[in-house]
């Protein structure tokens, strides 16, 4: 304090220097360092972060990115020329599934007819009108295919044989059912396509194979003539 001019006034206060003899007041780093992690740990300073979802996605589409720069700066033409060679290969792909469908599982040839226990006709038959009234079209045709070989079967016009494909089934009951052959081959690669193309099957192509069953049923089977039957006719131009 100061008295001037018969005025009492205030000196303002300073700060008092620092001792150089004093250490300094300071906080070590690894506990400034942990103590800082708790903070920041705190669930106030994460309501904005973004979902693990939204990171993911945020990941995924940051490497799609950086793919699509990669091939842009390589294809000639920049990002149309790689939208037209992304476009060609769709397109070459599409062409090659609609002209060959599923890949087959195997050969056709290598796969039997029948791969369970043995049924009648009758039963198969009850089985693909089942599948049929739920519009499975696949195990409808499926089933009335095998109804047809086992009716054939039972009928004695085909030998039982269960290591029978479809394919065998149909040129074997052609050679003795000829007015039906065509329909007989048709049938067998509608199953084919189903059972081993991997293609769906229509609710035409299973009315068209109950139709053939239908017919196959009241078909009179053709028997070839013996020798023994032929040398019993008497000769054309005989004297009778």
């Amino acid at each position: 304090m100061s008295l001037t001019g018969g005025v009492l006034t205030a000196l303002p206060a300073f700060p008092r220097a620092a001792d150089p003899a004093e250490p300094p007041v300071t906080v070590p780093r690894e506990p400034a360092q942990e103590e800082a992690r708790r903070e920041l740990s705190k669930s106030m300073y994460h309501e904005h972060d973004p979902g693990l979802l939204h990171r993911a996605l945020s990941a995924f589409w940051d490497w799609l990115s950086t793919l699509f720069d990669s091939a842009s700066a390589a294809t000639p033409g920049g990002d149309v020329g790689l939208a037209v060679v992304v476009a060609a290969v769709l397109a070459v792909l599409g062409a090659l599934w609609w002209r060959l469908g599923t890949p087959r599982r195997g050969p056709v040839s290598s796969s039997a007819l029948f791969d369970d226990r043995p049924r009648t006709a009758a039963e198969h038959r009850a089985a693909a009108e089942a599948h049929a009234a739920q519009g499975h079209w696949n195990q409808a045709v499926q089933e009335r295919m095998r109804a047809i070989v086992r009716s054939l079967e039972e009928r004695a016009l085909l030998d039982m044989h269960p290591g029978r494909t479809a394919d065998e089934a149909a040129t074997e009951a052609g050679r003795v059912l000829p007015a039906h052959a065509d329909r007989l081959r048709a049938a067998a690669r509608d199953f084919d396509d189903v059972t081993y193309g991997g293609r769906r099957a229509t609710e035409q192509a299973y009315h068209r194979i109950t139709a053939l069953d239908h017919d196959l049923e009241r078909a009179k089977p053709h028997l070839p003539t013996t020798g023994s039957d032929a040398a019993s006719q008497p000769h054309r131009g005989a004297a009778a």
